[in-house]
């Protein structure tokens, strides 16, 4: 080959070597965006092929073009696969995503029955609060129903005596609507230390450990016991005990 044909090659295989490398300059760029680190590295071993191609002789710029289109098919190869490991990729976080809205959806189905559970118990708690607020405004009353039952049981001006009974009327009505009744336990009941409180055993013509008498009323709601009737307690049956000494005198006699 004369030394003319061989600049003439070596220029067009220069022509071929600059439109081939802006090709692939263009095409490693478009990869870039899209491809991963290891494409990213493939197009950085392109830029430095095409700056050995530019001294190489002309046999080493054939083998140069050839390995440079192989690259070339390789990167593109590559970048198709990438488009494919990018649907799997998002099939993958999909799944993920799905798996995680799942997680949330049962954190956020907790997160509901707590709350709802919260609301039962608070408002079990301010009905409890109610209820005791509603205890003891009544259990500071009797104290005044005591007043008023002692203050009949006075004699004196029968125009008081008719306000004040009126007054106990009403009291008792008010305790009524509030679901209070009274403990009063009849003589000769059992004593139910719950619900009576024994102030004294007194000789009584009721069978022994038995109610005698009520010293004062008690009240409950609701089923609890706001406060304790106050009782005395049978020793055991007086009347009888005399009766048996009066037959045992006359019999002496």
């Amino acid at each position: 080959m004369s030394e003319r044909d061989a600049t003439d090659a070596e220029e067009a295989g220069e022509s071929d070597d600059g439109e081939g490398t802006t090709g692939v300059e263009s095409e490693a760029e478009a990869d870039e965006e899209s491809a991963s680190a290891a494409v990213t590295v493939e197009s950085e071993n392109v830029e430095d092929l095409t700056e050995r191609i530019a001294a190489a002789s002309e046999e080493e710029v054939a083998r140069e073009i050839a390995s440079l289109r192989s690259l070339v098919a390789d990167l593109e190869a590559r970048t198709d696969g990438e488009e494919g490991e990018t649907e799997a990729t998002t099939e993958g976080e999909a799944e993920t995503a799905a798996e995680q809205i799942e997680e949330l959806q049962s954190k956020l189905a907790r997160k509901q029955a707590d709350f709802e559970n919260f609301k039962k118990r608070m408002n079990r708690q301010r009905a409890q609060e109610r209820e005791r607020a509603t205890e003891d405004l009544v259990t500071r009353l009797l104290g005044v129903r005591d007043d008023l039952a002692r203050a009949l049981d006075q004699e004196g001006d029968a125009e008081i005596r008719g306000g004040v009974e009126s007054t106990l009327e009403e009291f008792d009505r008010v305790l009524d609507d509030e679901g209070v009744s009274e403990i009063g336990p009849e003589p000769g009941t059992d004593v139910d230390p719950q619900r009576h409180e024994v102030m004294l055993r007194v000789d009584s013509e009721q069978p022994e450990e038995t109610v005698a008498e009520v010293f004062r009323p008690g009240y409950e709601m609701g089923g609890k016991v706001l406060r304790p009737a106050q009782v005395t307690v049978s020793e055991g049956d007086g009347t009888s005990e005399t009766v048996d000494e009066g037959n045992s005198a006359d019999g002496g006699e």
